[in-house]
């Protein structure tokens, strides 16, 4: 089984007018990353049996891209969201909700926990992406190894390949789980992951059940250097 993590090319997440928007679409960089990506799946990638989307616009925007190239219909998700930012910040000048989050960057361990003041936690976060996660996989046939359920999987033989296109933070923390590492509330910075990047893991066969491999990882090849972003 092979699972191809897409993260949403550039946001636009500051508007004309200076302010911050909580559900951006793509800048036009971001929409030439998507199509690159899409590109690269269409062209170097075998067939895909599934392709799912986060809800937000960006997501969904990268989405229809590779949806277009691999003449598929993508499956929305809620659950592959990113972590849900404070109401506040839509619409606040988005200097003030950079400001905002570097200083969120130099909080106690207990506090990252939280997530940021009247957003969502990440302990619920981390909740929602791991049992959406496993869901998913469960409806193509993956199921944790009752022998060892913290790292070990039952996968099927012949299991499919899935593209999921979300973000930083939901790939991150999905890569982690897959990978059996223990949680940390900045996955982000563990796993960091490019505008429009592909990282694949891919299920192998061990100890009488089956483990999850990251064979790549924020791979943006398909990307010339000045679409580079983060």
């Amino acid at each position: 089984m092979e699972l191809i993590l897409v993260r949403h090319a550039q946001p636009a997440w500051r508007g004309d007018d200076g302010r911050s928007t909580n559900d951006p679409g793509l800048t036009a960089l971001g929409e030439a990353q998507a199509a690159a990506v899409a590109a690269r799946l269409r062209d170097h990638v075998g067939p895909v049996d599934g392709l799912f989307t986060s809800t937000a616009r960006r997501s969904r925007a990268t989405g229809a891209a590779i949806a277009d190239a691999l003449g598929l219909d993508p499956v929305v998700e809620g659950w592959m969201v990113e972590i849900g930012a404070p109401d506040e910040w839509d619409g606040q000048p988005e200097d003030e909700v950079v400001e905002v989050l570097r200083a969120l960057r130099t909080r106690p361990l207990d506090e990252w926990w939280d997530g940021a003041p009247g957003g969502e936690s990440f302990r619920d976060f981390h909740q929602r992406i791991t049992t959406g996660l496993e869901g998913i996989l469960a409806r193509f046939g993956a199921t944790r190894h009752a022998g060892d359920p913290a790292r070990l999987w039952d996968v099927p033989d012949e299991g499919p390949r899935l593209v999921l296109v979300a973000h930083a933070g939901s790939n991150s923390v999905m890569t982690s789980h897959l990978l059996g590492i223990d949680p940390q509330p900045w996955e982000w910075e563990r796993f960091p992951c490019l505008h429009a990047s592909a990282s694949v893991l891919r299920s192998r066969a061990i100890a009488s059940a089956d483990m999850w491999a990251l064979e790549s990882f924020s791979d943006v090849t398909h990307l010339p250097a000045d679409h580079v972003t983060a």
